[in-house]
């Protein structure tokens, strides 16, 4: 084909083909990601989906049951349920007192990893072996150093003495809550250790020994060089610890299953509860809504305060 000065049109079908071909890539990529995005969207889009609409209906257990759609009605209930939102404080509260203090132990521990000590690799390797274990197992561990008579703990306070100590751990109102912060601390340390160290190996050397030819000492470094380039990896771990402690299940319903009182009992044992137990779908399928947009809400507020104070 030629224009009508006599040339061929070159400058119109180029671009043709250029577009046909950045077509021909863009399905070819969608076709090569669709395998990975498949399971996503079946296995968590679809479901997340699907608990937003069972919230705003009257979904309950059984067969052929008729479902309605109820608007804002749970969520109405919600708001007048005290016992979700004693277990929503129980979870802050949870989820708090585990973060921080796995947060403290790991840094310790990464920071003690992280120097030039015989058998190194050793240490680490049996740094994670808690991180390895299904919680379901660490529940029943646990349950077995708690365990009032022929427990561990029980056992090595009779030992030295502090019978008066003695006490049932996971079935008194006053220790339980305490007992299980420690299972979760022991259990959910070492992933935190592991994202702090590999963030403390990505600190230059050179930082170090520059402060320490300027006077600064061991203390002066850490808080000079040591944490602020550590901490977009502390922003990132201590909310990703937040929310899996805040959505802990299967730990502490093997340890107490919420009990004794309810002094336990976290926002996903309570849902577990009226979904599985009392049949209220739509209204546990509201009650996982309102933890969800809370969290998120909460997190925002402190991942921008953090990187604000970083920058």
């Amino acid at each position: 084909m030629t224009t009508l000065t006599g040339r061929p049109d070159v400058e119109r079908s180029a671009p043709d083909s250029r577009s046909r071909r950045r077509r021909s890539d863009r399905t070819t990529v969608y076709l090569l990601l669709l395998p990975s995005l498949l399971p996503v969207l079946v296995l968590s889009v679809f479901p997340l989906l699907r608990g937003i609409y069972l919230g705003f209906t009257d979904a309950r257990a059984g067969r052929n049951v008729e479902v309605s759609f109820t608007g804002l009605a749970n969520y109405q209930e919600l708001l007048g349920d005290s016992l979700f939102w004693s277990s929503f404080r129980i979870g802050l509260l949870w989820a708090f007192a585990v973060t921080v203090l796995q947060f403290l132990l790991a840094l310790g521990l990464a920071l003690l990893l992280d120097q030039r000590l015989r058998f190194r690799g050793v240490a680490r390797v049996l740094a994670v072996v808690p991180w390895a274990m299904p919680p379901v197992v660490v529940g029943i561990l646990w349950r077995l150093v708690y365990h009032p008579d022929a427990g561990l703990l029980n056992e090595f306070l009779h030992r030295i003495g502090a019978d008066g100590l003695r006490t049932t751990w996971l079935g008194d109102f006053n220790t339980a809550l305490p007992a299980v912060i420690i299972v979760g601390v022991w259990a959910g340390m070492p992933q935190t250790t592991v994202v702090l160290l590999a963030g403390l190996q990505g600190v230059p050397r050179e930082l170090h020994e520059a402060a320490a030819m300027d006077g600064a000492n061991a203390w002066q470094r850490f808080r000079s060089v040591t944490l602020p380039s550590l901490m977009p990896v502390i922003v990132a771990i201590t909310s990703l610890d937040f929310i899996w402690n805040f959505n802990s299940f299967g730990l502490v319903y093997v340890l107490t299953a919420g009990g004794p009182g309810g002094r336990t009992m976290l926002p996903m044992l309570f849902a577990y509860e009226e979904a599985f137990r009392y049949g209220n779908y739509g209204y546990a399928a509201a009650l996982g809504n309102v933890m969800v947009v809370i969290v998120v809400a909460l997190l925002a507020v402190y991942v921008r305060r953090r990187l604000r104070e970083a920058n």
